[in-house]
């Protein structure tokens, strides 16, 4: 959360603003001095607003704001390099989301390390279909399995990595998620 910044000046002191009747006052300066000290945050906060909303110069407490506005988790990863180059990649992220290179990408953004997504491992499922009730056909179709093996930088654990794939893959899509420690 944003507070006073100690020392920080107001660029555009309330007092000198005044008629020149309050400019005189001494008790009417110190009581704009003292709100001069809780606009001063502001002020600087929106003479740089161009500046928070670059994930390359925005505060790091600022980051998790940010990636609020994009729907995006940061991950649990404490290496602010890596978050700054995910909330970057953003929009190239959600323009290729749902694909196997997007999901990658996204993956090694967030965990570093090697990453692996495989499309087209073929499983069989058995259905039963019955035109009269109770007799039983099996038939089998072929279905595909997304497989995702990552080896992280740092250990991370595997439901983690498994919710995070569960939200990004194509709905339809079975998956798989292996993490090898490091």
């Amino acid at each position: 959360m944003r507070g006073t910044v100690a020392g920080l000046a107001s660029p555009y002191p309330i007092g000198g603003m005044l008629p020149a009747v309050f400019q005189e006052d001494e008790f009417v300066q110190r009581f704009t001095a003292g709100l001069d000290d809780v606009v001063a945050p502001v002020v600087s906060t929106l003479d740089c607003l161009e500046h928070y909303l670059d994930p390359a110069l925005a505060p790091e407490d600022f980051l998790p704001w940010l990636a609020g506005w994009l729907d995006m988790d940061l991950g649990t990863s404490g290496d602010l390099v890596r978050r700054r180059r995910l909330l970057a990649a953003a929009g190239d992220l959600y323009r290729r989301r749902g694909t196997l290179g997007g999901l990658r990408d996204h993956l090694w953004l967030l965990f570093g390390g090697q990453v692996e997504v495989a499309d087209g491992t073929r499983i069989t499922v058995r259905t039963t279909a019955s035109p009269q009730g109770g007799a039983e056909d099996p038939q089998e179709r072929p279905s595909r399995t997304l497989r995702v093996r990552i080896a992280p930088e740092e250990p991370v654990d595997h439901a983690v990595v498994d919710r995070f794939v569960a939200a990004a893959k194509p709905a339809h899509l079975p998956h798989v998620v292996e993490v090898i420690a490091g």
